[in-house]
Formats: structure tokens, sequence, C-alpha cells
């Protein structure tokens, strides 16, 4: 998510003494690496599982009624080696709750009674459901156990009231709504941690299986439906002069007008049965999310994402009219899905379409994006290029968001910057990037800034953006300038290849990335992860030596980073000799550097481009 985080720490933690060819492991994760779940060599271990469920859901919107209501059928597999005698429902929904615990304060418009269940089966057999407790979070004790291998079905019925004050989900305006975390669903159950049980705070965000999905959503003629998935029925729920257009979509570069203001306006674009159900499925995926407006106008086009099979992916967008950067959306996504298809991460947009809704949120979902208007077209595309990013972490990856952000955080935010480099240029992209990336870390001096990366992110509070956002960007930069770009993606390849539909922990991505690029790189990660450290280099000195000169580099704040050496010499000329992390392998405190030129020095001065530095006046040294 794309937002400004303000937060306050919680707990302070110690940095870890390093350890040669190994890193700090909590207990709850050496008993996974013990049970072969997880394999030191970074791949999933042979004893890997994870469980699955297949969703059927129904949903009526009414705009504009807040009120929703949903069935559902889930089909849970148990696939663990365990017997489970209780599972966890994820009731999301409850943060609009009055007692429901939260990271930040709120307003009466955000509040309402959150998830109201009606009924609930299991196999057939109804629990009783007490609707009082806030939590996001509600343990179901089994009728009967659930053994290894072996599946229950769950029915339930639900209501809620959309929130009025719109964040990551509730009303848009009075007839749009964005609809995220809608339905109750069985939460992740994993060989680390077992059920997860994490409240949501509103802040750190989700951990879901990947499950199947087919999702019904109902609504009064004249009202269109955007949601994740493939749409089943277009035929079905569109005039047939808008279900051509959506079809042109998918196979045209150019901007398609599916549903303009006056064809909404004239209400001729959906079917004209009093109610419209619209089908959607979707399989191997985290989450669904949907949007319903009878206002906002609906753009498309597609691009292709993987060239070896021309397969393309549909671009779509909703939005009001009057939002002059909206209209830009579709060629603004079809820039960011073919880009970051075949460059960074260069592996091929996994899903069907991309729809960008506008929204409040700056928020991902699979296939769907909930992002701001703003009046900067690069700014919009800036924000959109974001979200779309997360594709592959989480929802490629199986990220545990709410415990490990910068999993997902962190590389979105590197594939920010390197699109945005190839699309605003090399110094508008970093000016950006350092402006709201590294700034307020780098100059900001309080204790909770610089807590170890590895601080699980439920644990954080001010702390929290920088540790998710900036800080592990800036370690995949590093990692990425120390290894070159070939021997990084090939590494970053195979992680993401060993661990696309599963669910990576931050050790994975360490063992794995050593293990593909032949390269032990624990030094790097202890250093980047395990650390309090910041970034602080000073020259020390600058001495003549036979050849030339030797430079003294002592690294205060500790991080492994790279650097320029810039030189002015006596006679005008100037050089720039780079380092890269590696230079701080053998030793983290300090280096020397030598010089070697037959000239005569007068001005050395580091410069660590978006690796900014916390204390600049000695970074300069004058002979």
């Amino acid at each position: 998510m794309l937002r400004k985080l303000v937060s306050a720490a919680l707990f302070i933690a110690a940095s870890i003494p390093l350890q040669a060819q190994s890193l700090y492991m909590p207990r709850d994760i050496k008993a996974a690496f013990a049970k072969q779940t997880r394999s030191q060599d970074g791949q999933p271990g042979k004893n890997y599982w994870q469980n699955h469920g297949k969703y059927t859901i129904t949903v009526t919107v009414k705009p504009p009624d807040r009120n929703v209501t949903g069935t559902e059928q889930i089909v849970y597999t148990n696939n663990s080696p365990d017997t489970l005698r209780t599972i966890n429902m994820k009731m999301i929904l409850n943060i609009h709750r009055p007692g429901a615990a939260r990271s930040f304060a709120t307003e009466k418009e955000y509040l309402t009674e959150g998830i109201q269940i009606d009924k609930f089966l299991v196999n057939g057999i109804p629990i009783q459901w007490n609707n009082e407790p806030s939590s996001t979070n509600r343990g179901v004790k089994l009728p009967k156990p659930l053994l290894p291998h072996e599946s229950l079905t769950l029915d339930i019925d639900w209501h809620f009231q959309a929130s009025i004050q719109s964040g990551r989900e509730g009303m848009l305006d009075p007839t749009t709504v964005f609809l995220a975390y809608f339905y109750p669903r069985v939460a992740v159950y994993d060989d680390y941690n077992g059920w997860d049980t994490l409240e949501f705070l509103d802040a750190q965000e989700f951990y879901n299986d990947f499950n199947d999905y087919t999702l019904n959503v109902k609504v009064p003629k004249n009202f269109v439906v955007w949601a994740t998935g493939t749409l089943q029925n277009p035929k079905e729920v569109l005039q047939p002069e808008y279900a051509k257009r959506l079809e042109k979509s998918f196979t045209s570069d150019s901007t398609i007008h599916i549903a303009t203001k006056e064809d909404m306006d004239k209400k001729r674009v959906t079917a004209k049965n009093a109610m419209n159900t619209w089908t959607w499925t979707a399989t191997d995926i985290s989450d669904v999310a949907l949007a319903v407006s009878d206002t906002y106008v609906w753009d498309a086009a597609s691009v292709v994402v993987d060239p070896k099979t021309n397969r393309r992916a549909s671009m779509q967008a909703a939005f009001a009219d009057s939002a002059e950067d909206f209209h830009r959306a579709v060629q603004f996504g079809r820039n960011s899905l073919g880009w970051l298809s075949t460059n960074w991460p260069g592996v091929p947009y996994p899903f069907p379409k991309m729809t960008s809704v506008m929204g409040f949120a700056d928020m991902e979902y699979p296939m769907m994006c909930n992002d701001s208007h703003t009046d900067s077209f690069d700014f919009t595309q800036f924000v959109q290029d974001h979200e779309i990013a997360h594709t592959w972490m989480p929802f490629y990856m199986g990220i545990n968001e709410s415990r490990y952000a910068f999993m997902d955080e962190g590389w979105a935010t590197t594939f920010e910057l390197l699109i945005g480099t190839a699309t605003f240029g090399k110094e508008k992209a970093e000016n950006l990037f350092k402006k709201f990336r590294v700034e307020r870390w780098i100059n900001t001096k309080a204790t909770h800034q610089d807590l170890p990366i590895i601080t699980p992110s439920s644990e954080l509070r001010f702390g929290y953006g920088n540790n998710a956002y900036g800080k592990p960007a800036l370690s995949h930069f590093a990692l990425k300038d120390m290894l070159g770009d070939e021997l990084f993606k090939k590494a970053l390849h195979g992680y993401m290849e060993r661990w696309h539909g599963k669910h990576p922990i931050p050790w994975d991505y360490f063992n794995s990335m050593s293990n593909v690029s032949g390269q032990d790189l624990n030094w790097f990660f202890h250093n980047w992860y395990f650390t309090n450290y910041y970034i602080d280099l000073a020259i020390q000195g600058v001495t003549k030596v036979t050849g030339g000169y030797t430079m003294t580099v002592q690294n205060i704040g500790g991080f492994a980073v790279p650097f320029d050496v810039k030189i002015t010499y006596t006679d005008g000329s100037t050089e720039s000799i780079h380092q890269t992390a590696a230079i701080w392998k053998a030793d983290q405190t300090q280096t020397a550097i030598s010089l070697k030129t037959t000239k005569t020095i007068q001005k050395v001065t580091l410069d660590g481009g978006i690796f900014m530095d916390a204390t600049t006046k000695d970074n300069t040294f004058t002979l």
C-alpha cells in the first residue's frame, strides 16, 4: 500500500551479533526447518504443505443503500499433517466496529456494526454465533476434528454496512462502492505459526492462502461491476454493443471507451433486468475485491505481457469522468504491465487483467487497484505503478504482510523506482524516491527509525513505514549493484520460481538468493536486516602514497552501502570511482581505498545517490 505512514515503536530491538555463515533465526522458524517444511538451500522443504479453500460467494449490493448481504460456501482442505479441532475465521470488516482495536484514531463515518453472521454451518451442523465481539478473528470449535488431507464445508450467511468514510474499502460516492475483505474467510494455517490470529489494525496488511473463487455480484440494472477474476457472463449483463466493446478491448492497444459518461447517464449499458448477476471466477489467488457504480465511466485496452507466447492482459479503469488523470489510467497501466513483465521483475504478469478504480486508498488487491485522483498525471502514474507492482509480491508470492511487510512493500518500492527511471528519467525518479522513501528516515534520529528490518511488522508503529518500504528497497538496490543485474535477476527469478503460489518467509529469501547466486550473502543480509544500522559514511583522511593516494572511509552508520568517490584534481579535471557494497564485506566499520593517479588531488567527495547520508558535512575532504 502507498500512503503516508506515521507510527510509534512499541519496543526496541537490539542488534544481533554476526555469526559466521548463519543468520539469527527465531525458535518457531527453527522448528519449521527442523520439520523440513523449509530447507537451508532456500527451496520449499520436502515436507512443505499449505491449505486450500474453494469459495463460492454471492453478494447483493444496491447503492445508495449501504447494506450488503452475502452468502458463501467454503470447501476447506487440510493439507497439513495436523488434526485441526478448531478453525480461525478472519472477519476483517469488524475493524469498523466501535470496540475494534486500531492503530489510528477514526471518525464516526468510519464506524459500522461490522460483519453480522446470520448463519454458520460446519458440514451442515449449525454453530451458535455471537456477533458481539469486535475482533477481526473468531475461533470456531469444529463438531468433528478435521483430519489431515480431509476437507470440510462451511455455509455462511452474513450482512454488513459499507462504511461512509472510505479507506481501503467503503463508499466512494453515494452510488459507488468499493468492497474489499467483505466476506468471512478461513485464516491461514501454516507450518511455522499455526493459525494466523493477528488482529487487523488497519495498518499492517494481510496474509491469505491461495484459493479458488466463484464470485456472484447481484446489482440493480444500470450498475456496472468490476472485480477480481474473469467475467463469465458479459453477454448476459451488458447490452450487446458494450459486450462487443469489452471483447474488442482484449486485443486493442488503444484505449476503448466501453462506457462513457453519456452512456452511463442514459442508462443504456447493462441488461434491463431488475437485478443483474455478474459472475467472476479466479483460481489459485489470494483474495477478491469488487467495485459497483452507476456513474463511473469504463475504459479498457490490453498489452502483451508474455512476448514468448504473445499472451495479452486486459487493462481496465473505472472512474469519475471529471478526473482527467484517470482518463490516462489505462495507458499508464499498459505501460506498467508490459514493462514490469519484461524488465523488472521480468516475470510475465500472471493474471488475465488489471482494473484501476478511482477511490481513496492507494491500495492493491489481486487484479485490482483502489487509487486516489490527483491533479498530477505523473504522480497518479507513480502511485498506480506501485500498486500494480504488488502483483508479484504479495499476490504471485504469498507473502505474510502482517508479519513481514518488507517482503512485499520493499519489492514494490524497488520496482517503483526501476519503472520510474525508465518512464520519467533517472534524475526525476531518484528525486521522487529520495523524497518519499529515504529523507524522512535518514533525517530522523529517533530510535524507532533504526529498528532492524527483520522486526515483525505487527510489532511496529512509527518505525513501520521505513522498515516496510525504503530500507528494504535500499537493500535490494545495494545487492543489485553488488551482484550486477544479470546475477541479481537470476537469483531473484530463482527465488520467485521456487516460492510462487506458496508462502515464503525472510529466511527463504535469504537462503534462496545465496543458493542461486552461488555466493554466501549472509554477511550482507545480517548487515541490512538484523542490525540497528543506518547510512552515515565519513572520510577520515586522504594520504599521499607512491602511485597515488589512500583514502580511509569510516562506516559510522554501519549499513553496507555503495557509493561513488568523486575526485577533483588541481588541474580542474574530475573523476568518479564506484564502490559496491562488497567493499564492506571484510570490515563493516572502515575501509581503505586506493586512488591511483599521477595527478594532484584537490578534493574528494563521497556521493551515495539514493543512499542518502545522515551527516553530509564529513563526506568531503580537501587536501
